[in-house]
């Protein structure tokens, strides 16, 4: 082989080598690329999944809050409900009372 076959041999030996360093340059911010973009996914879902499960602990405390409260309000409706009852037995002896004060006088 001669000076001029050894030299090209080398000068596209080089250039197959630099081809793949730029081949895997490419390959490797491809990679990087989708890396990204799939841990941006996973953060994004995660995100998501937070917040749907935020929206439902909230949607279930308000609903058992609002148990809570007709509960309260219904004990409250019969304590008042027997106030009024009370306040209606005792009306007329109440009348009565201060006609016969009235009366006496």
């Amino acid at each position: 082989m001669g000076m001029a076959n050894v030299l090209q041999s080398i000068k596209d030996a080089e250039e197959a080598a630099d081809a793949k360093i730029s081949a895997s340059k490419e390959e490797a911010a491809r990679i990087i690329a989708d890396a990204r973009k799939e841990a941006a996914e996973i953060i994004q879902n995660a995100q998501d999944g937070a917040v749907s499960s935020t929206v439902k602990t909230l949607d279930s405390a308000r609903s058992k809050a609002g148990k809570e409260a007709e509960g309260v309000q219904a004990e409250g409706a019969k304590v008042v409900e027997g106030i009024q009852s009370s306040a209606g037995d005792r009306q007329a002896a109440a009348v009565q009372l201060v006609i016969d004060s009235l009366m006496s006088n």
